[in-house]
């Protein structure tokens, strides 16, 4: 009985980790209308995150933290993809973006073919024929095949580098193990604070942080907790339940993004790209299974080496 009790929090909480990633375009789209850039929400929002979590773990911290030169490239990696989403969605249709991003799981196959020497699976194959499908049927527009460009707009090409800078950051934590899950985190929320900084910074327009009214103080505040909230409940949620139900239940965020964005913003998907976002949603169900372990070299061959 304690083990459903367990797992039915820890699926609570995934479920509204994914409630909050499908609403949290709304507060950034709207900040960024009222005057809030994009970069300036960033590096407040995770600056306000960095700076409580390790507050509030600082114990924790302090004995797990050690610095590895892969904290660095974790830094750029996922740094740049919450930065890039976040521009994307204040600036594109929520869906459009979300799947698009999505696609990530297909980058992650390829990265860990290349670089971590795994196999792709008959699912990992069923993966990126879905995520491919799927791609070119929602990007799909009129000319296109007849020279037309693939993506015309910023904020898909944001989107999707993001969705690239994902699966990088996945693959790079894979390989570092030895990270504790804390101090990854931590190192997620700074690297999109320096990618809000260095944005403002090449710009000359880190003062205007300093002109932020106090109401966009308090919403960014709450956005801050929010964010620290739910990274913490979405690592309970994951450490406890098995890898298929967790990503199945994190695919809610698209259906919560769906309904958000119609009811909020008056933005409804084609049928067409309903079609192709029902094959990239359907990819990642099975992302978890795509690829082998490297093979384990034989007895002569570890003799050889």
């Amino acid at each position: 009985m304690a083990l459903v009790k367990q797992k039915i929090v820890a699926a609570s909480g995934i479920l509204t980790t994914a409630l909050v990633w499908g609403l949290m375009w709304y507060p950034f789209r709207s900040l960024n209308e009222r005057g809030v850039s994009v970069a300036m929400t960033s590096l407040a929002v995770y600056s306000i995150a960095t700076l409580l979590g390790v507050t509030l773990f600082f114990q924790l911290y302090r004995r797990q933290f050690r610095f590895q030169p892969v904290l660095l490239a974790l830094l750029a990696a996922f740094g740049w993809c919450n930065f890039s989403y976040t521009w994307a969605v204040a600036e594109g249709p929520v869906m459009r973006v979300l799947l698009l991003f999505y696609l990530s799981p297909l980058w992650v196959a390829l990265l860990s073919w290349l670089f971590l020497k795994e196999r792709l699976t008959r699912s990992g194959w069923l993966v990126v024929a879905m995520s491919l499908a799927g791609c070119f049927i929602f990007i799909y527009k009129p000319g296109m095949l007849s020279g037309g460009e693939l993506l015309s707009t910023r904020y898909e090409w944001l989107a999707l580098s993001g969705g690239m800078a994902f699966a990088c950051g996945n693959v790079i934590s894979r390989a570092a193990k030895s990270l504790p899950v804390p101090v990854k985190s931590a190192t997620i929320w700074l690297g999109v604070a320096l990618m809000g900084a260095i944005s403002l910074g090449s710009q000359g327009q880190l003062s205007q942080m300093l002109a932020i009214p106090a109401d966009s103080w308090l919403l960014l505040g709450i956005l801050g907790v929010t964010l620290l909230c739910t990274s913490v409940i979405s690592q309970h949620g994951v450490s406890i339940l098995p890898a298929t139900q967790a990503m199945t239940l994190m695919l809610m965020e698209l259906l919560f993004a769906a309904i958000s964005a119609y009811l909020l913003a008056g933005e409804a998907m084609t049928a067409r790209e309903w079609l192709g976002g029902a094959l990239i949603a359907g990819a990642s169900l099975f992302s978890n299974r795509m690829t082998h372990p490297p093979a384990k070299k034989t007895l002569a061959e570890a003799k050889e080496a």
